[in-house]
């Protein structure tokens, strides 16, 4: 059996076409062309708050019986839960016998 070969991490060398991390040594690049806006002309929350004051509540709303339903009745079960505790912790509660 014979060990496996060292690895280097080290730059690489040769010919290489653009180069390492930046170091830009190859041939000029031709054919890419890149295409920008000035960052002065750039408005990227144009129109949210427009479009969540039309939009946002006909969202919600067709969302809403997927979730304030099952909300709803979470928050009944905690009030009912609530008030049975605060019952069989009161002096009337014990005096019922309902512990269990």
């Amino acid at each position: 059996m014979r060990p496996s070969a060292v690895s280097h991490s080290s730059m690489p060398s040769g010919k290489a076409y653009i180069g390492w991390w930046g170091d830009m040594g190859g041939p000029a690049q031709k054919g890419i062309y890149t295409y920008m806006q000035s960052s002065y002309k750039q408005r990227a929350f144009a129109g949210a708050l427009h479009g969540y004051l039309f939009w946002g509540y006909k969202r919600i709303a067709a969302q809403a019986p997927y979730f304030a339903i099952p909300v709803a009745a979470g928050y009944g079960t905690y009030v009912w839960a609530k008030n049975k505790a605060e019952y069989l912790a009161s002096k009337a509660g014990h005096g019922h016998g309902d512990h269990h």
